[in-house]
Order: structure tokens, then C-alpha cells, then sequence
């Protein structure tokens, strides 16, 4: 497999297609309710839907250094870490509404790759390609571990 290929094939793994290692970041996702994604395992700690939109933001972050694009120009105000819910927001269309955010950042950053993959100037963005991928993968974890976490308490209350 060519480098350029292995890079776009690891960015699609650790978001949405199969992989070996356990869920990706789309997977971890899959059924959590906006109750559960504004669950809090302890107070001033993130919760799953903080950490979706903190990925969302550093996906936007990537395309926009391959690009050239102008900062400040996230959907969101502010940078990194979101406070979530927002007040009287605890909604299932709001937490749907976050998690459309966080894929169309996806699909925006995978096209900004395969454009510059095919133009050859992605050879300077490896490392943070690759760092782009290996932070879905990392925070997929941490939301299992948050789900995992809320269904013990759950059981034990």
C-alpha cells in the first residue's frame, strides 16, 4: 500500500470504517442519548458531548492549516473544549445538531486531504494527519470508558 493510501485509510478507520483495534470515534457515537452524552463522571470533568465537539474543533483546526483557511471560522465560538449542554439545551436536536458538526468537519478534513494528497503537497502534513486519526482513536476510548463508567454508577444506585 502506498504511503498516501495507508494515511487516508487510517484517517477513515479511526472515525467511521471497520477497524481491528475495537470502536472508532463514529462508533463509540453510535445510540448515546443527549442525557447520557451530557453526563458528568465528576463535576468540572468533560463529558461524551464536550469531547465531540473537541474533536469536531481539531479536525476544523487540521483542514484549516492544509488549507490555508482563516482562524476563527469554526462553527462554534471559542477553541478546544465547549461547554455542553448549553443552558436548557439538553435536547436530542441539539446533541444531534453537535454530532452533524462532528461529521461534516470529517468529511470536510478527508476531502482537504485527498485534495492534497493528490496534489502532493500532503507530505508536510503527515505527522499531523496521522496525529488527527490517532486523536479520534483516543477519544473514542475515552468515550467508552464515560459510557462504561455511567452504566456502573447506573447499576449500583
Amino acid at each position: 500500500m502506498m504511503a498516501n493510501q495507508l494515511l487516508l485509510q487510517l484517517l477513515d478507520e479511526a472515525y467511521e470504517k471497520r477497524t481491528w483495534h475495537g470502536p472508532n470515534l463514529r462508533q463509540s457515537l453510535r445510540g448515546v442519548t443527549a442525557q447520557q452524552a451530557a453526563w458528568r463522571p465528576a463535576p468540572a470533568r468533560h463529558n461524551i458531548w464536550e469531547e465531540t465537539l473537541h474533536a469536531a474543533y481539531w479536525k476544523y483546526a487540521l483542514r484549516r492549516r492544509i488549507a490555508g483557511g482563516q482562524r476563527g471560522s469554526f462553527a462554534l465560538k471559542g477553541s478546544n473544549f465547549f461547554p455542553r449542554p448549553e443552558k436548557g439545551r439538553c435536547s436530542e436536536t441539539a446533541w444531534r445538531a453537535d454530532r452533524q458538526l462532528l461529521e461534516k468537519e470529517h468529511r470536510a478534513l478527508r476531502a482537504v486531504v485527498l485534495q492534497a494528497l493528490r496534489s502532493g503537497r500532503a507530505a508536510r502534513f503527515t505527522r499531523q494527519i496521522l496525529g488527527i486519526a490517532f486523536h479520534d482513536v483516543y477519544h473514542a476510548g475515552q468515550i467508552r470508558l464515560l459510557r462504561r463508567l455511567q452504566q456502573r454508577r447506573k447499576s449500583a444506585a
